[in-house]
């Protein structure tokens, strides 16, 4: 390849048409012809172009950006005026540079900040201590119909306290929801958790909660995990077999959920509270249940201990429902 590349060449064939004739790159032949000398300590500093601004030129322009009548005015104000003055210091992107090396390019007004989001954290041990509560949206008859699902449960028993389809998210409906299903509880929670959407963080939610002596958490912003028996129970809702791609209206919506919550609540054996129902774990007969089913488990070991290894138990029931629990390293020392 080479002897072709040389006889090419001394033809008179460029240097292009002969590395395109033999396969040869043309960034190796210059190497070859003139390769690089070794390099002995630093690189030598780059020769400015012949534009660069003087060190006196760039001091002028600073002193022109700081001048009393211009340091209120954006930088092409200030390129406008002088040229309408007949004076030329420099473009507009020179001017940038030059300022935004001294440090003089930033956002002047003055920003709010805010405090970070205290991360909740809630705990129950027992039913009827902490609520959560949230909105979903369902797919109405055509596209662009949504209703609104806004459900409340209990995070210890699971137990769907209360849930409402409407129309449209609004905060007195809102209002009146949880009004109505602290009064069918009987008891009124000592905290109802909730994110931070609209009628959830609302000034008639809010007197209500205030008016009941019911003490309000919110989730961070963007921050689902804050919520999650919650958006737990909407993907079981959203995921049971026959859920609807589109609900016809919102009467057929409103009998779905009275169906779904029925069962979830009286049927469903939840796999976070022992595999009970929980209306079982929240009108205390979970216990009991128990008990039974440890009976039973103790007959078939009876029956069959070539079959069991250890006494077999059924799943543990609840003790504490968390909402971001502490880790040992945040908790602090006796």
């Amino acid at each position: 390849m080479t002897t072709a590349f040389t006889e090419l060449w001394g033809a008179g064939v460029s240097v292009k048409r002969s590395c395109e004739l033999t396969g040869r790159s043309r960034a190796t032949h210059y190497r070859r012809i003139n390769p690089p000398g070794p390099v002995h300590g630093p690189w030598l500093p780059r020769t400015p172009p012949p534009g660069t601004l003087s060190e006196d030129e760039r001091q002028a322009v600073l002193e022109l950006l700081a001048e009393p009548r211009y340091a209120d005015l954006a930088i092409p104000q200030v390129w406008a005026r002088e040229l309408d003055e007949g004076r030329y210091h420099c473009s507009i992107s020179t001017m940038y540079r030059v300022a935004r090396a001294a440090g003089q390019v930033r956002e002047r007004r003055r920003q709010a900040t805010h405090p970070p989001r205290i991360r909740p954290e809630l705990v129950a041990h027992g039913p009827s201590q902490v609520w959560s509560w949230d909105i979903t949206a369902l797919k109405g008859q055509a596209k662009g119909v949504w209703y609104k699902c806004y459900v409340v449960m209990d995070i210890f028993s699971r137990y769907v306290t209360g849930w409402l389809v409407a129309a449209a998210e609004d905060a007195v409906v809102a209002k009146d929801f949880l009004g109505e299903a602290i009064a069918r509880n009987g008891i009124e929670p000592h905290t109802i958790h909730a994110d931070r959407g609209g009628a959830m963080v609302s000034k008639p939610v809010s007197e209500l909660l205030v008016d009941l002596g019911v003490l309000r958490s919110h989730s961070r912003p963007r921050t689902s995990n804050d919520n999650p028996y919650s958006e737990a129970q909407f993907k079981t809702m959203k995921y049971v077999p026959d859920f609807p791609q589109r609900f016809g209206s919102l009467e057929d919506a409103r009998t779905f959920c009275d169906g779904f919550f029925l069962a979830y609540n009286h049927e469903h054996r939840h796999s976070g509270i022992g595999l009970h129902t929980p209306a079982s774990v929240h009108f205390g007969t979970a216990q009991h249940i128990h008990t039974a089913r440890q009976t039973t488990l103790d007959r078939a070991q009876a029956a069959h201990p070539e079959r069991f290894t250890r006494r077999p138990r059924p799943p543990a029931l609840p003790t504490a429902a968390w909402i971001n629990q502490p880790t040992e390293d945040q908790q602090p020392a006796n």
